[in-house]
Parts: C-alpha cells; sequence; structure tokens
C-alpha cells in the first residue's frame, strides 16, 4: 500500500532534527523504496519540490511553505499511482498557493489525486473534476467548471431540506398532549 498511495496531511508531522534530504532518505526506507532506485527518486522528488536548494538544511528551520513541500515529497518518494493531499496550501503565502497549485495540476497530469479541501477555489484552480460530500452523501459530482455553480445550488438545497426535517415531527409521533 505504501507504494501504491501517497499522502499528505494538513499538518505534515515532520523530523525536525533531520536535514531535508536525511529525512527523504528514512522516508524512502521506510516506504520499502528499492536501495537501487532510491537515490534517483530522492533527486527526483527533491527537484520537483523545489526543495534542491534545501536539502542540507534542518527541516524545523524550513518556513512552513518548505515543510509542506517536504511532505509532498515524501509522499512522492515511493512513485505512488495514487496521491492523497488534505489541505495542502493551508497556511501558506499567496506566492507559495499558486507554486503548490502548479505542482498538484502538474502531479494530476501523470496520477490521480484525491484533493480533500473546504475551500471550493482551492479545488476548482487544480481539478478537473469536483466530487463534494456532505455528512457521507455526494451532493455534486461535475466537472470543476460544473461543479462550481452546481456546489452552490446543492448546498442550498440540502441545507433546506435539512431545515425542513428539523421542522417536521415524527410522523410515529403525537403532536400535543
Amino acid at each position: 500500500v505504501r507504494r501504491v498511495l501517497g499522502y499528505l496531511p494538513e499538518n505534515v508531522p515532520l523530523y525536525g532534527d533531520m536535514r531535508v534530504r536525511e529525512y527523504l532518505e528514512f522516508r524512502a526506507r521506510l516506504k520499502g523504496v528499492p536501495a537501487r532506485e532510491r537515490r534517483a527518486r530522492i533527486e527526483g522528488v527533491l527537484d520537483r519540490c523545489a526543495l534542491v536548494p534545501m536539502r542540507q538544511r534542518l527541516v524545523r528551520n524550513l518556513s512552513k511553505g518548505y515543510r509542506q513541500r517536504v511532505g509532498l515529497a515524501d509522499a512522492l518518494v515511493s512513485d505512488p499511482k495514487v496521491l492523497i493531499l488534505d489541505e495542502p496550501t493551508v497556511g501558506l503565502d499567496p506566492n507559495q498557493t499558486v507554486e503548490v497549485r502548479g505542482l498538484i495540476r502538474d502531479l494530476g497530469a501523470e496520477r490521480t489525486v484525491l484533493l480533500s479541501t473546504h475551500i471550493l477555489s482551492e479545488a476548482e484552480a487544480v481539478s478537473s473534476r469536483i466530487i463534494i460530500i456532505h455528512h457521507g452523501r455526494i451532493l455534486v459530482d461535475e466537472a470543476a467548471a460544473v461543479a462550481a455553480a452546481a456546489s452552490s445550488t446543492a448546498a442550498t438545497d440540502h441545507a433546506g431540506a435539512e431545515r425542513n426535517q428539523q421542522r417536521e415531527p415524527d410522523k410515529t409521533e403525537k403532536v400535543g398532549h
């Protein structure tokens, strides 16, 4: 599973006392990346995530944006077919957000990327398809351009239906006495 699935949590758990390259080496070993491929994979994700200049820095000395990139490099080091990103741009400055969104779009051309976010504009910026799930139910499953319009209608319709359910008494229960 570790080779097929890459995961970037919202708050990336990193070892601050390790250097960026050392951390990626450690994670690649844990994920079972074969020794003969490890160096090339690490160099590839360092380059892909624009971390080459930071490779010898201690993780704790990196900005939030670079820590997110290290987390993304970690998620990519096993070359997964599916990448799950949970709120990948939260806390990033506007320039970092634009850069990370571009990287996510590029990754989406090569593999399946599942993006979990509460920010519809974030999903629209990087996705070709958007699925909106509310309380375990799919409200919208559309192409990104169509989903933006549909999401506000679906959310309004769903909220109205929930309010009506709360107002209506259960038909089996007695009203009054």
